[in-house]
């Protein structure tokens, strides 16, 4: 496997050769900007509005702006001043419960990978097994291009992965949201109805199942385009009426199990809807 960085994984006296592997890589169409007449890629140019003229590599500098339109001048002599040692070692600073690490924390995720020689491998199992013996992930920093980075290293199957992941500065408040929702109050009969929307789309996880679907659609387009086909601009997906929030949950239920060719509603959902007329929920349109 292909490593980006090579280095260790160091706590106490223990070092584990390792090499850090992308383990994520997004295949999405990019596309580039072009002159419509002649269709040539537009350059970027570098434009100075108070002088009404280009300018090049060697006339710029960094600036930190400090109100609009003020900005301090940041030569690279001062950010050398403050620049991270290099090193190779990931510091493991802490061992922790996995459960305990919200998701929200993560950034990206990277493989490591263990040293070729057998006897530099037989370190990097133990510390693997010990975590998942115990259930334990481990938090460390380390450097990588130039920038500290808090991490977290988890098993994963027959490997260790590394989470990099953002310090708690750079995760944003939800007092707002969480006090919005402390003063919203729900029927018992609306949760049970959810409970059984729930209920019913519960199933394995298997990243296999999901697929990107406006990507696949969009790479169907282009070979259309490069074939010569005409394209057609689908019709739009008509708005959603307003309706009751049981009503929904009753008709989410029915939907879910038709989907799923069972077509039987739950004893509770029959009983429930049996006093009234039912307005269908529109189904949603995939474009």
């Amino acid at each position: 496997m292909r490593t980006i960085w090579n280095g260790s994984i160091s706590f106490g006296l223990v070092n584990i050769p390792i090499g850090l592997a992308l383990a994520t890589q997004r295949d999405d169409v990019s596309f580039r900007t072009l002159h419509r007449e002649c269709g040539t890629p537009i350059k970027q140019k570098r434009w100075c509005p108070f002088h009404e003229r280009d300018v090049e590599a060697d006339e710029l500098v960094k600036g930190w702006e400090v109100a609009k339109g003020e900005f301090v001048i940041v030569e690279e002599s001062d950010l050398e001043a403050v620049a991270l040692q290099r090193s190779q070692s990931i510091e493991i600073l802490r061992f922790v419960k996995l459960e305990q690490v919200d998701p929200v924390y993560f950034d990206r995720t990277y493989y490591l990978a263990p040293a070729a020689s057998e006897a530099q491998r037989r370190p990097y199992v133990l510390l693997l097994r010990a975590m998942e013996e115990s259930g334990m992930a481990a938090v460390g920093k380390f450097v990588l291009w130039g920038k500290e980075n808090l991490c977290l290293i988890r098993p994963q199957g027959d490997s260790l992965a590394l989470e990099t992941l953002f310090f708690a500065d750079d995760v944003r408040s939800k007092s707002e949201i969480e006090e919005a929702v402390e003063a919203t109050e729900v029927k018992k009969a609306e949760l049970a109805l959810a409970g059984q929307v729930i209920e019913s789309l519960v199933g394995e996880w298997d990243a296999a199942d999901f697929e990107n679907e406006y990507r696949r659609d969009l790479k169907a387009m282009l070979d259309a385009k490069l074939a010569g086909q005409e394209i057609t601009r689908p019709e739009p997906a008509p708005e959603a009426p307003v309706i009751d929030l049981m009503e929904a949950l009753r008709q989410s239920v029915v939907d879910v199990q038709q989907r799923r060719g069972d077509g039987k509603a739950p004893e509770k959902t029959k009983a429930a809807s049996s006093g009234g007329s039912r307005r269908k929920a529109p189904a949603r349109k995939v474009s």
